[in-house]
């Protein structure tokens, strides 16, 4: 059983914004220090940044605008804590505490994973939907249900009728849909609003991708400060990430689906 929802439900548009805000910090900064936080919905965006980073307001605001629309902009900017900062001046050391697991992704998460953005290719528009043994449920605004019936004529679709979707009806705060990014891989961490040091971001994804290989259940576990992770020198697994994020083109285009 497994849901996933698509870039556009709210929670996602949370967690783009918190993506791209991090791009921004490593355009400014090869190695910044960034925890990004935002809650959305109803015409208001609030954004909450700690960090290392020098940010343009200007460039935060177009962010929210171009993922978001036309909504008020609440941003409150502040330095990272010195404790964390001082803790990564020398070396790429853990940045967070916490334990992780990477699972194997079944045929059916692969499925619902293919079946959503193939609805979303045509109707880019808040959309959820769920897969189970028995049943695949379809919630996918500004489509009509009849429509959608004829693609998935055994799906359930619509349950309340057609709908629009978006912050008409549900707000997004980052980090809400870790089931829909993770799958049977989730951890006490979330994914979005990070850099690469903190464990959250960086073994996670480590954990995620050796589970693909290796076909097997991957758990870690780290503290703050911890230089070797796994075996491997955390900078190690930093680098893992670091190309992984890259190759899909940036933390925002992560947040949009998240690992599958």
């Amino acid at each position: 059983m497994i849901e996933k929802v698509n870039p556009k439900h709210p929670y996602k548009i949370a967690d783009r914004i918190a993506g791209a805000i991090v791009d921004i910090a490593y355009k400014n900064c090869d190695n910044p220090k960034v925890a990004v936080e935002v809650l959305i919905g109803h015409g208001v965006c609030h954004v909450i940044i700690e960090s290392t980073v020098n940010f343009k307001y200007k460039d935060i605001k177009e962010a929210i605008a171009r993922i978001a629309g036309n909504v008020k902009k609440d941003i409150v900017i502040v330095p990272q804590d010195k404790h964390l900062s001082s803790n990564q001046k020398r070396n790429i050391r853990c940045g967070d505490n916490g334990i992780f697991k990477g699972v194997p992704l079944t045929l059916e998460q692969k499925q619902l994973s293919k079946i959503a953005r193939k609805i979303y290719s045509k109707y880019p528009y808040d959309g959820k939907y769920i897969l189970d043994d028995a049943k695949l449920i379809i919630c996918q605004s500004n489509a009509r249900k009849n429509e959608l019936e004829k693609f998935y004529p055994n799906a359930i679709v619509n349950p309340l009728g057609d709908w629009t979707g978006g912050f008409n009806v549900d707000t997004g705060a980052t980090n809400r849909k870790l089931g829909s990014d993770m799958s049977d891989s989730v951890t006490g961490g979330g994914l979005h609003g990070k850099d690469l040091s903190k464990a959250d971001i960086s073994v996670n994804i480590y954990a995620f991708l050796k589970a693909q290989v290796e076909q097997r259940l991957i758990e870690l576990s780290c503290a703050i400060g911890d230089e070797v992770v796994d075996g491997k020198p955390y900078s190690e697994i930093v680098n893992i990430a670091r190309k992984y994020i890259d190759s899909i083109g940036g933390f925002e285009k992560f947040a949009e689906w998240g690992l599958f």
